[in-house]
């Protein structure tokens, strides 16, 4: 019943998730407005979940309808790219005093669809080379990644990998991580591997290596798994300044409560045929505030390693988009 309750609210109030709706489109003079939230509700006093320490936070909203539904999220210095899941593009300056400045709200050049509807950009995850600026976007129900030029000027190229081509259409590349060394990681968030010989199903994900530019025509794949906690899928993930991954993992809880795990991997764990699997470094659980977090960044300030979390609120009056901030001790 409590399924079933569930499925009957999102229907009741989000009807633009069957994906079939046509998404809006940014108008001009879009405003954004922030919030400061703490990291638990009613007590102030709580600054950690495990091994992150909360810097701070806002509450993000907009007047304008296409903002929202942000899954993939890029930071550098105090500039913000949140990039949603219909292609909507938003890009603001914010410092110290959590005031958003500059804010601009665009949509995707190109993508695998028109643009009409969700389904048709669906972006669930983003990479940037710091070097070159240009970024690559995994689209979920396409199976594809597209690479764009330095500030998303035009699209360049991009490839729908016959290493996705059985992944779900909703269960698409949610994680996409650009490695130092030029690899990048692409992991599905639903995409098991086949039944083993005794005809069990593994509760491992199927994972991505790709060698160079994921988007490029011939750059090779090598197949690895990564096993989430039972109860969760992965939907983010980022390299560590000294080559470890974090990797967002997000579970649902009927009727409409979600929680959030975070799991470090080991450096060089990540390789051709191997199982990984991290350990939990934070969890955002009662009391802590809970969202539906889907996007995930990892910067430097000083000496201090900062993990940002980004919400996805599907674009329904009960859930926010919730940007935080924190330093990981681990």
């Amino acid at each position: 019943m409590r399924v079933w309750f569930s499925l009957l609210l999102v229907l009741l109030i989000g009807p633009g998730w069957s994906g079939e709706e046509r998404v809006a489109l940014p108008g001009d003079g879009a405003r954004v407005t922030a919030e400061r939230v703490a990291l638990a509700p009613g007590d102030p006093a709580v600054r950690r979940a495990g091994a992150l320490v909360f810097l701070g936070g806002v509450a993000l909203s907009s007047d304008d309808p296409a903002f929202g539904g942000f899954s993939a999220l890029a930071v550098r210095g105090e500039r913000f790219t949140l990039l949603g899941d219909g292609g909507t593009l938003a890009r603001f300056r914010m410092g110290a005093d959590w005031t958003p400045r500059g804010f601009d709200l665009d949509t995707l050049p190109a993508g695998p669809g028109m643009g009409w509807r969700k389904a048709d950009r669906d972006a669930e995850a983003m990479a940037i080379d710091p070097r070159t600026g240009r970024t690559w976007v995994a689209f979920e129900n396409a199976n594809a990644i597209w690479r764009y030029a330095p500030g998303f000027a035009r699209a360049e190229r991009w490839r729908r990998s016959r290493a996705m081509a059985r992944w779900p259409e909703a269960g698409g590349p949610e994680s996409m991580a650009r490695l130092r060394d030029g690899r990048f990681l692409a992991i599905s968030e639903t995409r098991r591997p086949p039944r083993t010989a005794d005809g069990k199903r593994p509760e491992t994900r199927v994972g991505l290596i790709f060698a160079g530019d994921p988007a490029g025509r011939i750059t090779p794949v090598r197949r690895f798994a990564y096993r989430p906690e039972r109860g969760y899928h992965p939907v983010d993930m980022a390299e560590l300044p000294d080559g470890r991954l974090l990797v967002l993992e997000r579970g649902f809880v009927p009727p409409f409560r979600w929680r959030t795990r975070i799991a470090l991997v080991a450096r060089g764990a990540v390789r051709a045929e191997a199982t990984v699997r991290g350990r939990t470094v934070a969890r955002l659980v009662p009391p802590i505030v809970t969202e539906n977090f889907e996007g995930l960044a990892v910067t430097r300030e000083g000496g201090a390693t900062v993990v940002w979390l980004v919400s996805d609120d599907n674009r329904l009056p009960i859930q926010r988009t919730l940007l935080l901030k924190f330093r990981l001790d681990a």
